[in-house]
C-alpha cells in the first residue's frame, strides 16, 4: 500500500496548526496523533477516521464510508473513507472534525 501525499496535504491543510498534533508513518500512510492519542491517517486507499465508539453512525451512513475492519474484526468507532470521500471537502471537513471532538475527550498519553 502506498502513501498518497495529495490526500495528506489535504488532511494536514485541514487539521491547520494544533497544539499537540503530531505526524507519524503507521499503517502504510501518515498517520495524525492528538496529544498521543491517534486521530486519523490517510493511505492511497482513502483515510482512516478516529470518532469513538458510538459516535460513527451518522458517517457510516455516508456512501463511501465504511467500518475499519482490522484481522477480520470490526473496529468499534474507527471508519474508512474512500479516495472519492476524501475529495469531497465538507465531507472529509466533517470527519476530521468528528475525529477532533473524539480525541479532544481523551487525557493525553
Amino acid at each position: 500500500m502506498a502513501r498518497d501525499r495529495d490526500l495528506e496535504d489535504i488532511i494536514r491543510a485541514d487539521l491547520g496548526y494544533r497544539a499537540g498534533l503530531s505526524e507519524k508513518t503507521m499503517f502504510g500512510g501518515l498517520a495524525w496523533l492528538l496529544d498521543g492519542n491517534l486521530l486519523c491517517g490517510a493511505r492511497d486507499e482513502g483515510m482512516l477516521v478516529r470518532l469513538g465508539k458510538g459516535n460513527d453512525s451518522w458517517a457510516l451512513a455516508i456512501d463511501g464510508v465504511a467500518a475499519m475492519i482490522m484481522n477480520g474484526r470490526r473496529m468499534e468507532g474507527w471508519v474508512r473513507a474512500s479516495p472519492a470521500v476524501c475529495t469531497e471537502e465538507d465531507t472529509r471537513k466533517r470527519l476530521i472534525s468528528g475525529a477532533l471532538a473524539f480525541v479532544d475527550t481523551l487525557p493525553p498519553k
